[in-house]
């Protein structure tokens, strides 16, 4: 299963949702697709969704995904690699009212650096992003939260 996440800022992202559809109705996209789509207002005609999830929906949803789909928010990337899925990620665009401004096209750039997830800075590329993605083989996360919490230690104990 596919499991689109678009998390909970206060902006719509029907772009991502509107080529989902797309690549479904082009059978390109095969298996079951479920999205939460926060406060766009799109409605999937091919997939199933819900605005919001709660904390065990959300987390059974990720757990039986093979592919997570999301915007370029930390929080949704950082939850989908730890939980060991492969991400595809797509940045909000302040030009289409997505965002107030194109700061994840810059944080796309650094997981990229990390070789952690598939950023797709092109939404017209999203089908060829998940024909990859079954190729290619990305960087587990590690968490360095052990050596940030060490180096304070250290500095504490200065």
């Amino acid at each position: 299963m596919i499991f689109i996440t678009l998390g909970s800022q206060k902006f719509q992202f029907n772009r991502i949702l509107k080529k989902i559809d797309e690549l479904i109705e082009k059978d390109i996209i095969k298996e079951e697709v479920f999205a939460q789509i926060g406060y766009s207002d799109y409605r999937p005609i091919n997939y199933k969704y819900e605005d919001f999830l709660d904390r065990e929906k959300f987390s059974k949803l990720m757990k039986s995904s093979t592919l997570v789909i999301t915007h370029g928010g930390t929080g949704a990337i950082i939850t989908a690699v730890k939980a060991g899925k492969k991400v595809i990620a797509v940045p909000r665009l302040a030009q289409y009212g997505e965002h107030v401004d194109d700061h994840q096209l810059q944080l796309l750039k650094q997981f990229d650096g990390m070789g952690i997830i598939l950023p797709c800075y092109d939404i017209e590329e999203l089908d060829k992003k998940i024909i990859e993605i079954e190729k290619i083989k990305l960087n587990p996360y590690i968490s360095n939260t052990k050596v940030i919490l060490e180096d304070i230690e250290k500095y504490i104990g200065k």
